[in-house]
């Protein structure tokens, strides 16, 4: 057997909100790597440890979850007036592809302090004291997102009292504004792509469901909890254990995806696992998180679970919480009415973890509406710095 030398490529480890990935400076991948194609998506695949018929990642840096199977690379920015273009990698944890599709939300957060650790960030933008804004273009999905990260003797501070449910520790807060993050901005895109708040989806095997599909922070197909025979209070085990459950989920999720024009075909979703994501609201209820603390329906507007990569996410992934807060603000649309109706610019939502608040400025021009920004804050830390090591005929 021909002998093959592994690479080492220099990588930092850091959580984001509820997520955790692995973050490169575009420029230290190997140089095949930096630009988009098979290479790239196999380097990453070999990094995280896909495609894994075992589903564990035992041989990679992937936690066999969706919230660990990621991939960031940041580099100072091409853009005007931003500090850092950032690109993020979801990759599939039995399947071998990235899916390159959305954003993710939670690594947003750390992005935007892993420009300040990378030394990406022009020194002058960053004050020895105080917060540093981070002007973030997030080169996936096309949209400026601010980080509002709190710097403590030039470096930038991970330790705090900020609590975020689905994270065992405090830390230090982070804001984050998303600018513009629907697609009503763009060239033929539309934050309700159907042009309706809420549509009748065709769903096959199961009927017709009311639906509101947006396309602000991720594009997310939202339906009612009870009509798909859920209560909205679900843990994960109650559905990642259930093949049936997961497949009523996933039908739903590629109707949306075609209805919203995102696919052409059915088959197209199984290479389009990030993006829509599915989510199930309902009004308010006590339940049970899964830490153990008890939610109290008082505590909060609404309950909502979503799906990522084919499974019930442990709290809720950025993205989808963007989604969620625009939906929120928009009178009529499901999650909306879920949270008692009317004019809001802010909900607290309960998801398995616990519960997050989020917010948004929805306004009306000329009939259609607008998201001007969702705002939401997080914590971000480094977990481990130096080296990945990858075979190198694995790329």
């Amino acid at each position: 057997m021909t002998h093959v030398a592994q690479i080492k490529v220099p990588a930092t480890y850091m959580r984001g909100g509820t997520s955790k990935g692995v973050f490169f400076k575009l420029d230290d991948l190997p140089e095949r790597c930096r630009v988009p194609g098979a290479a790239r998506d196999r380097f990453l695949m070999r990094v995280i440890g896909s495609p894994d018929p075992y589903a564990a990642h035992i041989d990679g840096m992937g936690g066999a979850t969706s919230s660990t199977s990621k991939c960031v690379m940041l580099s100072k920015s091409t853009q005007p007036d931003h500090d850092v273009d950032y690109l993020y990698g979801q990759v599939s944890i039995d399947k071998a592809f990235v899916d390159w599709s959305g954003n993710c939300g939670n690594l947003s957060t750390a992005a935007g302090a892993f420009a300040i650790h990378a030394g990406l960030m022009d020194p002058a933008r960053v004050p020895r004291d105080g917060i540093c804004t981070v002007r973030i273009w997030q080169a996936n999905i096309r949209k400026t997102i601010i980080a509002h990260v709190p710097v403590a003797d030039g470096q930038v501070q991970e330790t705090g009292d900020f609590e975020l449910d689905g994270v065992t520790f405090p830390a230090a807060e982070i804001g984050l504004e998303f600018l513009d993050p629907s697609d009503d901005g763009d060239e033929g895109g539309s934050m309700f792509p159907t042009g309706a708040l809420v549509d009748d989806l065709e769903v096959p095997g199961i009927g017709t469901l009311k639906a509101t599909m947006i396309t602000a922070g991720i594009p997310t197909v939202f339906v009612n909890a009870d009509e798909i025979g859920f209560t909205g209070t679900e843990l994960r085990e109650a559905i990642n254990t259930k093949p049936e459950l997961l497949a009523r989920c996933e039908a739903i999720r590629v109707a949306g995806a075609l209805r919203m024009g995102l696919i052409k075909t059915p088959e197209e979703a199984a290479q389009r696992q990030h993006t829509p994501k599915i989510a199930f609201v309902s009004p308010p209820k006590d339940y049970v998180a899964s830490s153990g603390k008890a939610i109290q329906a008082g505590d909060i507007d609404l309950n909502v679970r979503a799906l990522s990569m084919g499974k019930l996410h442990h709290a809720m992934m950025g993205t989808c919480a963007v989604a969620i807060a625009t939906a929120a603000a928009i009178p009529g649309t499901l999650v909306n009415l879920a949270a008692g109706g009317g004019a809001r610019e802010a909900v607290r939502f309960g998801h398995p973890s616990g519960t997050l608040r989020v917010g948004a400025q929805a306004v009306q021009q000329d009939g259609q509406w607008v998201v001007k920004k969702a705002v939401m804050s997080r914590s971000a830390r480094v977990l481990m710095e130096g080296w990945v090591r990858v075979p190198g005929d694995a790329f």
